[in-house]
């Protein structure tokens, strides 16, 4: 019998079967691609050309994952008993959560509300699928991070973007919230600090909107996966330090420099968990189980010392980039305080970020985020800076940043 004979029949063209068109869901057409994703290939490629990128468009820290986290997964590694978890996670680490939630935010904090996801995404993923029925709205700040809305209509439902500019740090706001509320709405999401503004929600303002959409039998969702990464006088306080009713999102992935490890969680409700246990058992079984084992060694003296110092130097990082940029003519009218982005208007230089952007990458060599993957306020005139960088690094982003625009003025 001759190898073509062995060929399943559909495997040869068969003129009696017309070839089938792509049938894509409908849902697919109110999803964007992730524009960043795209200039991180494109810089990606360069340098495999041999050119020289500065990159200060991809969302994570500069840093390798913490030494101690390292050695707590090789161990697991080597221990090799690596399985399925619960779908909620393993008992020690969501111990070991609610407790980082006792020492550094002064919150009695059950375990049994914690679920342990892989990467916040999947936290957002199983809120909103808890949360949402067919056309229930979400309303949420643009701009804000582009995935937000994308799982609200994952999940059917609908992500109301409420405009929002330097007069409201580029946060949502009680009065905005009322404004833009309908008999549909179900939740509010905030982002504090904020992708990507690096903007927070005071406490004051978080209590009133968490206020107004209690009253209203909806609920809260606070994304913090930037909590340790604040830079003023003291750090961000977590909405639960308030509110035993609300959504917090968080991550091992920004403090605590976990990116590649994928592992986040989600504080929910008591009365929801089994909800949400059903969800994450057919969305992903698990979390990955040596992610878990590693992560317990975030939360140790050690460990938390090497982050604070890392911390220091992203802000560091930050005030050297902020007035360099302004001296441009970047106008940057608030002073981020957390994360590691600075939101810049670039009106007085481009009406079309996503081009300016890849101008800047193939002409200059310096990789930025353009405001069209964050919303649509104002999206064309705006660029995202991710800086957690050396000074150095960022120096030199800066120089070829500051050349690329001499050039487009002489050409124009």
């Amino acid at each position: 019998m001759t190898r073509a004979a062995l060929l399943p029949h559909h495997a040869s063209a068969d003129a009696r079967f017309p070839a089938l068109a792509p049938r894509i869901a409908d849902r697919m057409q109110h999803i964007e691609p992730f524009h960043v994703m795209v200039l991180i290939a494109r810089a990606k490629a360069l340098e495999a050309q041999g050119r020289s990128v500065v990159n200060m468009v991809v969302g994570e820290p500069d840093w390798p994952t913490p030494a101690p986290i390292v050695a707590a997964g090789q161990a697991a590694l080597a221990r090799g008993d690596l399985r399925y978890t619960a779908s909620l996670g393993t008992t020690p680490l969501r111990e070991a959560i609610a407790g980082w939630y006792g020492s550094h935010y002064r919150v009695s904090l059950a375990s049994s509300r914690v679920a342990v996801t892989p990467g916040s995404s999947g936290a957002l993923l199983l809120t909103m699928g808890v949360l949402l029925n067919p056309g229930d709205e979400v309303l949420m700040a643009d701009p804000g991070y582009p995935c937000n809305r994308h799982f609200v209509a994952t999940m059917e439902g609908r992500a109301v973007g409420i405009p929002v500019g330097p007069e409201s740090a580029y946060q949502l706001t009680a009065e905005l919230v009322e404004r833009y509320w309908t008999p549909r709405t179900v939740a509010v999401l905030l982002a504090s600090p904020s992708n990507p503004t690096g903007t927070l929600v005071s406490p004051e303002e978080l209590r009133r909107i968490h206020a107004l959409a209690r009253a209203r039998g909806a609920r809260l969702i606070v994304d913090e996966i930037y909590h340790g990464l604040t830079y003023g006088a003291s750090p961000a306080q977590s909405a639960l330090c308030f509110a035993d009713d609300v959504f917090i999102i968080n991550s091992f992935s920004k403090y605590f420099g976990m990116t590649g490890w994928r592992l986040g969680w989600l504080v929910a409700p008591e009365d929801y968990l089994p909800a949400i246990d059903k969800l994450a058992q057919n969305l992903f079984i698990s979390a990955s189980d040596v992610a878990q084992r590693a992560a317990l060694a975030a939360f140790e003296p050690a460990t938390v010392v090497l982050l604070e110092e890392r911390r220091r130097a992203c802000q560091a990082q930050r005030d050297f980039l902020l007035p360099r940029l302004r001296e441009l003519g970047f106008h940057i009218p608030v002073e981020p305080e957390g994360a590691f982005y600075i939101y810049a208007d670039a009106s007085a230089f481009t009406q079309d970020s996503y081009r300016f952007c890849f101008d800047l990458l193939e002409q200059a060599g310096v990789a930025v985020a353009p405001g069209v993957d964050f919303g649509v306020h104002r999206a064309a005139t705006h660029l995202r800076f991710s800086y957690p960088k050396p000074v150095e690094v960022l120096g030199e982003g800066i120089e070829r940043l500051g050349r690329f625009l001499a050039g487009r003025a002489v050409r124009s």
